[in-house]
């Protein structure tokens, strides 16, 4: 059976049952009845109860969850309803936690709904043969549309009529270039999306011509319809941080199952020795309460602030997060597949080469223009149909991107398009066929009829007899036409596209209106060349330059054809010797095994399709590296839904691919990836030194609680029911004095070279690379400093005062050493005096400071609250020794830095 663009204009209307007088009303209305509307299934928005219990499902919170379960069960079992306090804390924390997760998120969807662009919501149809005006969704198979410059195409057609009709489906098939659209059947069995050439597509944009065409899919059987269907088969997966903060909860569950049981077998073991009987449910019942105590409440909201404000500072850098574990995500970015148009380069054609006769001139260096460049400058904005107009002092220019780019010349040489164009009125013209590839327009010029004409530089020269040289015309010949020739093949080596400028002078006395082309477009005095071309955009070289020190890989993935994939590729220093250039169809040649095997050489695929970028991201992520796509079209979509990371372009991207994205680029620049990249790696490396804080914290505590209950019964006999710390003290410590810090923490300042390392192993754990270490002996020296401050103050405390009192410094010290031990955590090898300053850490230090001392300083807190000493019973020792112990953690660590940097040298 024949496909669409195999059939001839006849074959495939009676194939549709149809005519170019257009459907009948009431056959139409059967087949909307019978197929449905022109529309693509949208996505179900999730309720607003669903999606804030999405916020629940971190391993880490669920651990929260069950601890506030445990605190409300021990209170109900001992009859101590008074004490939900605790509980009821960790359920507003979470709580808190789910809401803020879900608002920044809410947030980033209404900036992406602010970036929308409006579709066009109407096409002009013909039904029982008169043109009417339906909505888009009303269209049906066998529909006859009506195409003009401008329009977008409402649903797949195939080309009937065409005048000079040209569509841009950059949108679709990557291709920059708009297609120029022909009538006649294509013979071939396979035949790439983007060459079939008789075929328009849902939601591209005719941008020249006009014509006729006819319905072939509507909806989701569309082109667009079958990747939409393809997005919705794209499952989401965990995010890095998402699996290092589960594997942080079973972490903290299983020591808190492990003190769980310490305590209550030392509670037995202690009661037994004293020869008193053990009671079972109290001993269980004060582990569960301290163990729950021991586990950083704060963590889960933290990182969502740390996430919340790397997402707004991402929004000042022109990247909307819409999800906050994607933004740290970005940070663990190992391969970064890039779209070519628009992205690497800055989606305009531009002229960077003119050429006269032996003089090739690039046109960022030109000095001056005069003589017959400055006639080449005028003839390609005369022999033009782009509409320029001024709007507060900036010319706006509608047309194709090859005409636009020849208006641009003269712009940015100095020249007014307007002034050119009004002295040099049009009085005729032949506009571009696809088969004479020419087009020429006739201009009054010094008293004289003057023909321009541009086209394809071979056929401009074999209907040349003579050319320009310095102001002169002279007879051309063989060698002259390979001159022209040679210089065509160099532009064209270079990716440029060429065109052709030429002349021909008639008397004014001449009736041009009735010369036939033959007579107008021979003859020709060829005038010179110009090579265009989609340049790079300039700050894409030094953000490639930092991808490649960041140890990031930039691959090109583009629609566009190979040898200017390759150029632009070269000029970027994507592709390097040693590297490979293929297109989608030779892709679609190799089996898997071939293809993973030159995977890692490959850095530049062309001419590829949705499916095709599928496999090149899905063959990444098998590698375990962590993988960005980016791009701005409909045939992007699947694949940015499939990376790790989903880039889509905010200016110009459809809405099918900023709905499959994570992250949507409001200035469309690749330097904005990088940028992000690297704010990325500073939220990960804060959130790092945040758990590397909270759990150094926690550790201590616990240490204090185990020396306790295991030395206590030696050191302090006369003690029953010895209790160092309490519930209320802990959870004061780890909710108000431990988040604040470790917020501030998480707004650290970036490294200066935090590019300047290989993206992080997301198969370590996150306590990987001495974390761990670092965390629990850290955390073992704040918890012996601590015991250390409650066996001080009972042995130095007043008399019949010793236990209030020693609880009351270890209290002090256990807050005020981890206040010291927050500037630790900044750098694994600077020294605090070498690290640009944290505000936001030095204020948090002392307000939470200020909080430590209003539990002691205010009576009636101190008695009734956290049951310690108010200040009236401090003396001048006691101050010394909790400053002493809690600034040491501060001082031995940095020791342990200057000690590493010395033998580090």
């Amino acid at each position: 059976m024949k496909k669409i663009y195999q059939l001839s204009t006849d074959e495939i209307l009676k194939e549709l049952g149809t005519s170019n007088q257009g459907l009948s009303t009431e056959e139409a209305s059967k087949r909307l009845s019978t197929n449905g509307k022109n529309k693509l299934d949208e996505a179900k928005k999730r309720h607003f109860i669903l999606r804030f219990l999405d916020q629940f499902k971190d391993f880490m919170v669920i651990v929260l969850l069950v601890a506030a379960a445990i605190s409300f069960i021990a209170a109900i079992l001992e009859n101590k309803m008074t004490e939900t306090f605790e509980g009821v804390l960790i359920l507003a924390i979470v709580v808190i936690n789910a809401l803020l997760g879900l608002m920044q998120e809410a947030k980033a969807e209404k900036a992406l709904e602010s970036i929308k662009k409006m579709s066009a919501p109407h096409a002009t149809v013909i039904r029982d043969g008169k043109e009417v005006v339906l909505d888009v969704e009303d269209i049906v198979v066998g529909d006859i549309i009506v195409l003009q410059a401008g329009d977008y195409i409402p649903a797949d057609v195939r080309i009937i009529q065409s005048v000079n009709l040209k569509a841009d489906e950059s949108a679709l098939t990557g291709e920059p270039v708009p297609v120029e659209k022909i009538t006649d059947a294509i013979h071939k069995d396979e035949v790439p999306l983007g060459d079939r050439v008789n075929l328009g597509f849902m939601s591209t944009v005719v941008t020249y011509g006009r014509g006729l065409a006819v319905v072939t899919s509507v909806g989701m059987q569309t082109e667009i319809g079958k990747i939409a269907e393809m997005l919705s088969n794209t499952e989401t997966e965990e995010t890095p941080l998402q699996k290092s903060i589960a594997q942080l909860g079973k972490t903290l569950a299983i020591i808190a199952f492990i003190i769980v049981g310490v305590i209550f077998a030392i509670q037995i073991i202690t009661a037994l020795v004293k020869g008193v009987s053990p009671d079972w449910l109290e001993a269980f019942m004060s582990s569960v309460a301290l163990a729950v105590a021991a586990i950083p409440e704060g963590l889960p909201a933290i990182i969502t602030i740390v996430l919340s404000l790397g997402m707004t500072n991402l929004v000042k850098q022109r990247a909307i997060m819409r999800t906050l574990p994607a933004v740290e995500t970005l940070g663990s970015t190992s391969i970064i597949c890039s779209d070519k148009t628009g992205t690497l380069t800055q989606n305009v054609m531009t002229i960077t080469d003119t050429y006269l006769y032996q003089q090739n001139d690039k046109v960022s260096d030109l000095k001056s223009v005069e003589g017959s460049l400055k006639k080449l400058v005028d003839f390609g904005v005369l022999c033009n149909d782009t509409k320029v107009r001024v709007k507060d002092d900036k010319f706006l220019k509608i047309g194709d991107p090859t005409e636009i780019a020849l208006t641009d010349l003269a712009i940015n040489t100095g020249f007014n398009p307007l002034d050119i164009l009004a002295n040099f009125p049009r009085v005729h013209e032949l506009p571009f066929d696809s088969n004479r590839k020419l087009m020429t327009t006739v201009h009054e010029i010094d008293g004289k009829f003057v023909s321009i004409t541009k086209g394809a530089p071979d056929i401009v020269l074999s209907r040349s007899v003579s050319y320009e040289v310095n102001g002169h015309v002279e007879t051309i010949n063989d060698k002259v036409s390979n001159v022209y020739l040679t210089e065509n093949n160099n532009m064209a080596d270079r990716a440029l596209r060429v065109l052709a400028v030429a002349y021909k002078v008639f008397d004014k006395n001449t009736d041009i209106t009735k010369l036939l082309h033959t007579e107008l477009e021979n003859d020709l005095t060829m005038l010179g060349l110009v090579g265009m071309i989609d340049p790079a955009r300039p700050e894409v070289k030094d953000a490639i330059v930092e991808t490649k020190r960041a140890g990031i890989t930039t691959i090109m993935i583009t629609g566009d054809h190979k040898n200017t994939a390759v150029a632009i590729a070269t000029e970027l220093g994507i592709l390097e010797n040693g590297h490979l250039a293929i297109t989608g169809k030779e892709l679609d040649q190799m089996s898997d095994e071939e293809f993973d095997a030159k995977l890692s050489q490959i850095r530049v695929y062309a001419r590829v399709s949705p499916e095709n970028k599928v496999r090149i991201v899905t063959a990444w992520k098998k590698t375990g590296l962590i993988v960005a796509m980016t791009g701005d079209g409909v045939n992007d979509a699947p694949s940015i839904k499939k990376a790790d990371i989903g880039i889509a372009m905010g200016i110009t991207g459809t809405e099918v691919a900023k709905g499959a994205a994570d992250m949507i680029l409001t200035d469309d620049n690749f330097a904005t990836i990088v940028g992000a990249v690297s704010e990325g790696r500073a939220i990960f490396a804060n959130i790092k030194k945040a758990i590397h804080f909270l759990l150094s914290c926690n550790i201590g505590e616990i240490v204090t609680i185990l020396l306790g209950v295991t030395l206590g019964l030696a050191l302090f006999p006369n003690v029953e029911n010895l209790v160092i710390l309490s519930a209320v003290q802990i959870l004061w410590v780890n909710l108000v004095t431990d988040s604040f810090m470790a917020i501030a923490i998480g707004l650290d300042p970036k490294e200066p070279d935090i590019m300047n390392y290989p993206p992080r192993d997301n198969s370590k754990s996150i306590f990987a690379d001495g974390l761990g270490f670092r965390i629990g002996w850290q955390g073992i020296m704040i918890g012996s400093l601590t015991f250390a401050a409650f066996f001080i103050g009972y042995n130095i405390a007043p008399a019949d005062h010793e236990l209030i009192h020693a609880q009351t410094l270890t209290f002090m010290v256990l807050s005020i050493s981890q206040l010291f031990h927050s500037f630790n955590v900044r750098s694994e090898k600077y020294s605090i005096f070498q690290l640009k300053p944290n505000k936001y850490l030095i204020m948090a230090f002392f307000g939470c400071l200020a909080l430590q001392l209003v539990t002691v300083f205010v009576p009636a807190i101190a008695e009734n609250v956290f049951k310690v000493d108010d200040v009236h019973y401090w003396r001048f020792i006691d101050w010394m020794v909790v400053i002493g112990l809690s600034i040491t953690p501060l001082v031995v660590v940095e020791i342990q830095k200057l000690i590493k940097r010395f033998l580090n040298k």
